[in-house]
């Protein structure tokens, strides 16, 4: 049997977000995206005192777990949190600590 297919398909989702959110950085951004409608790159460089390849990084694991999602808008990278994996995330974890 595959580890995989031991854990529930809600247990590997919860895992992904909650790896994807277990860095103060990547909460902090999310913060950031749940206040505002949406966020170019460049303005979450000038709220996030780190090095815009650091903060590449972490937009990039936000939005590989679902979190985040990201719009080309050359030059420029519009990021907003994705509505629906972040109501999943919500509830996986308010029963995850029920």
């Amino acid at each position: 049997m595959e580890v995989k297919e031991f854990y529930s398909t809600n247990e590997q989702q919860l895992a992904r977000f909650a790896k994807a959110l277990s860095h103060p950085v990547r909460i902090y951004i999310c913060v950031i995206l749940s206040k505002q409608t949406c966020c170019y790159s460049g303005d979450l460089a000038e709220e996030v005192p780190i090095a815009r390849s650091t903060l590449s990084q972490h937009l990039k694991e936000l939005k590989n777990a679902g979190l985040i999602q990201g719009e080309i808008a050359s030059p420029k990278i519009k990021y907003c949190l994705n509505k629906e994996n972040w109501t999943i995330a919500q509830n996986l974890f308010k029963e995850f600590f029920k």
